[in-house]
């Protein structure tokens, strides 16, 4: 109850200081990196030459427990979007979709399933997704255009070759729906996309723009002779070339993937400033998931890689600017989550959302104030076989029937489990997860 009285003593004081005017609206640039793990930024100590990335640290916040709503893609990415937990998606979208797989040519995101795009372009914003989708791809339903995006560019599905833009034999790359053919280096071509349309912004009618880059995440070859599927690293020569202080090969790809990332959002802020848009732009850079160590991704010091529910998967880096609002070089340490996004978006634009039943807490007082989140409140995941839930330090994880508690204030790296010393704060924690996933059982239509 205690921890229910904060938060909503919280959300009461929220009130009093969103005061926003539409002038006064700010445009959010939500850059998203896709298979990117804590430890390959190096503003988060990865030997990997980010200094386009970094610069968000210098000019505003560093969060040091940000967490992703799943460690897996389409989950993560639903999330974000719509700021509920994944399990509540009407077509149980707990893995990645896949193309050559039918039933998932069936399956994403329903048109009653609402996102903050949506929110955003009914109350003026002008809105795009440029880059990654992976919310559906079978059916015009789950398309962006239907989910509140104006402008939509880049791929449907979950990753592609970085030169032929095919998801092994078959095209995926598109303009507002429409089938496209280009030539160029995938994650140059989204860069090239973003500027150009950033161009076309005006000071004073705000924007929204989700710029989810495909890189690091591998890409999607085909073999032509065993007739199957290959997942390439896809460093342009030139990116590896620049990573050569790095010996291990997978690793020095990725590195040269990130490296093509990062030199692209240095332009794609660059572009921010040309257009005078910087000083009333919130910029917040994350990823959807830790890395995977087979394709080079790095999530130490943490435990745990792409797909799992311990810290190394669902921590990410999260950096956030806003000058004049957000004060450089600040760090938070408080647990805080891309559910977070939706309300605090709301909030930033004055955007009313009646009905709308979120599971993440608006940071706007931290963005107008520097106050952070509630620190006790409990964060929740689920997955088919494994589950998780971190209130303040404690963090209770299930894997297959193992059952796992930690202390991440004294024990981040999850290395001593403390489940038959504390028998009965395990068994609160597992009850408390329960709880959750029972009503997220019941909201399902």
């Amino acid at each position: 109850m205690l921890r229910r009285i904060k938060t909503n003593l919280w959300g009461s004081l929220l009130l009093l200081v969103v005061t926003l005017s539409a002038a006064e609206r700010p445009n959010i640039l939500l850059i998203f990196a896709d298979d990117l793990g804590i430890g390959d930024v190096s503003c988060y100590g990865s030997e990997i030459r980010t200094p386009n990335i970094d610069s968000l640290a210098r000019d505003g916040a560093k969060f040091e427990s940000f967490y992703v709503a799943s460690p897996i893609c389409t989950p993560s990415r639903f999330g974000l979007l719509t700021g509920r937990y994944p399990n509540r998606s009407q077509d149980r979208l707990m893995g990645a979709l896949m193309f050559y797989d039918e039933k998932d040519d069936v399956r994403g995101i329903r048109p009653h399933e609402k996102t903050i795009a949506e929110f955003l372009q009914r109350d003026g914003y002008r809105t795009a997704i440029i880059g990654k989708w992976h919310l559906g791809h079978g059916r015009p339903e789950f398309s962006p255009s239907r989910h509140g995006f104006d402008h939509s560019y880049g791929m449907h599905g979950g990753a592609l070759d970085y030169f032929t833009h095919k998801y092994g034999e078959r095209p995926d790359w598109f303009r507002n729906d429409q089938p496209l053919q280009e030539t160029g280096y995938v994650t140059d071509l989204i860069t090239d996309e973003a500027v150009r349309w950033l161009k076309d912004q005006k000071v004073g009618k705000p924007f929204f723009l989700f710029l989810a880059y495909s890189s690091p995440h591998y890409g999607k070859g085909w073999n032509e002779i065993e007739k199957k599927l290959t997942n390439p690293l896809q460093a342009k020569p030139a990116d590896r070339e620049r990573n050569m202080h790095i010996t291990e090969t997978n690793r020095r790809e990725f590195a040269g993937m990130v490296t093509a990332m990062d030199d692209g959002i240095g332009r794609v802020l660059a572009a921010l400033r040309a257009q005078a848009l910087e000083k009333n732009t919130l910029v917040i850079f994350t990823s959807d998931n830790g890395g995977d160590p087979r394709y080079g991704g790095n999530n130490k010091p943490f435990r745990g890689q792409k797909a799992q529910l311990f810290e190394g998967g669902i921590r990410e880096p999260c950096l956030m600017v806003w000058p004049g609002k957000i004060k450089p070089t600040s760090v938070v340490r408080e647990p805080a989550t891309t559910l977070d996004l939706f309300p605090t978006f709301c909030d930033l634009a004055s955007v009313k959302r009646e009905g709308m039943a979120l599971d993440g807490t608006s940071l706007a007082l931290f963005l107008l104030q520097g106050k952070p989140p509630p620190p006790s409140r409990d964060l929740f995941w689920q997955l088919p076989n494994a589950a998780a839930l971190r209130r303040g330090q404690w963090k209770y994880i299930r894997v297959a029937r193992e059952e796992m508690l930690f202390n991440l204030e004294d024990d981040p790296l999850e290395s001593r489990d403390l489940a038959a010393e504390k028998p009965e704060l395990a068994r609160d924690l597992k009850s408390a997860h329960g709880a959750i996933a029972a009503t997220l059982r019941e909201s399902l239509p």
